[in-house]
């Protein structure tokens, strides 16, 4: 099926309502989503550097200000 939206027509508040709802529906059935291996990589990688100490980590909420800060 070919779907064409409008996008140069859509809003940032449209896109962003269309994405989400587009999240929402592939978030229903997570399993058929598949994870690609550089994941399973990047995660073996932290828990390495959580387990020997070489991990930082940053408060969750100084984290979303850094966030909020760099796309300003």
């Amino acid at each position: 099926m070919e779907l064409v939206l409008p996008l140069s027509q859509m809003n940032l508040s449209d896109k962003l309502r269309v994405m989400e709802q587009l999240w929402e529906d592939l978030c229903r059935d997570p399993q058929n989503i598949p994870s690609p291996a550089w994941h399973g990589e990047i995660l073996q990688a932290r828990k390495a550097q959580a387990k020997d100490g070489s991990a930082r980590f940053t408060d969750w909420q100084e984290a979303k200000q850094q966030i909020r800060d760099s796309v300003k």
